[in-house]
């Protein structure tokens, strides 16, 4: 066996053992009582920040999924998973459309539904890696084999990015609107929901076309489904062995700052009026 054969072989055996590590690690059954703060993502921007000498404090305050408006939830499950309660992690009709979209623009268009973007933020980079995206599918699997869709999607919107440093959507509503989570109307959250694929440069406020346009549909979709839906009831009906506390982060690992920016609605900016939409 020739050199260039060994080194071959170690480099696939190292390769299968860092990915095969991740059938049991983490250790995601810890995840269903304790609050995952901070995470990956967040330590990633934390270095970025460094490495880029801004002084930015992360903004970020954990909220039970009781008390986070339902128009915000109809909102993200519209704008980055819409067949969230229908699938176990993996959109495959998504995926394809990701494929075709990447075909006609030649970039890499995104297809990744709530529970592999919660995988990512939770545990890994945000590198468009091979390797990082079998890892993901991983951690994926055991996500959606472990926790209720209730406790994914309560982890996932408290730890999205809503802006520079801001994480979580208590964070988000109070430095753009200056209200809690819980009473967002359904305009803001489309709003908030639409700038989700990159919120570092879109504004949830602004008057970007691309926010205006996404925002729109959701809005739009929202209006048109209105009433309670059969598929929504597992998010406000917790099983038993979620009725218990939760535990709370640490003081240590939550960084919470106010938040010291306004966010007020563009003047001349028409806002739908709230349908008091319901789950």
């Amino acid at each position: 066996m020739n050199k260039f054969l060994k080194f071959t072989l170690i480099i696939l055996a190292l390769g299968a053992v860092d990915i095969g590590r991740y059938f049991v690690y983490p250790g995601v059954d810890a995840l269903k009582e304790t609050n995952p703060i901070p995470t990956a993502f967040m330590e990633f921007r934390k270095e970025q920040w460094a490495d880029e000498n801004r002084n930015i404090k992360m903004n970020h305050t954990w909220v039970k999924i009781g008390n986070i408006s339902p128009n915000i939830i109809k909102a993200v499950l519209i704008a980055e998973d819409d067949g969230f309660y229908n699938h176990d992690g993996f959109d495959i009709k998504g995926m394809e459309n990701a494929i075709e979209r990447s075909i006609k623009k030649g970039t890499l268009a995104g297809g990744s539904t709530i529970s592999q973007q919660l995988s990512k933020n939770l545990y890994l980079s945000p590198s468009k890696n091979p390797i990082r995206k079998i890892k993901e599918a991983i951690i994926t699997y055991r996500i959606e084999k472990t926790l209720s869709k209730r406790r994914i999607l309560e982890i996932y919107l408290n730890i999205a990015e809503w802006g520079d440093g801001i994480f979580g959507i208590e964070a988000a509503a109070r430095h753009y609107y200056h209200k809690s989570a819980n009473n967002l109307t359904a305009f803001e959250a489309s709003r908030l929901a639409s700038v989700l694929p990159n919120p570092i440069r879109y504004d949830p406020n602004g008057n970007q076309k691309y926010v205006k346009n996404r925002a729109n549909v959701i809005y739009k979709t929202m209006e048109k489904r209105g009433v309670i839906q059969s598929v929504y009831q597992e998010v406000m009906t917790p099983k038993k062995e979620e009725e218990a506390v939760v535990a709370e982060p640490t003081e240590e690992n939550s960084s919470i700052e106010p938040s010291e920016q306004s966010g007020e609605s563009q003047k001349g900016e028409e806002q739908p009026a709230d349908n008091n939409l319901t789950i």
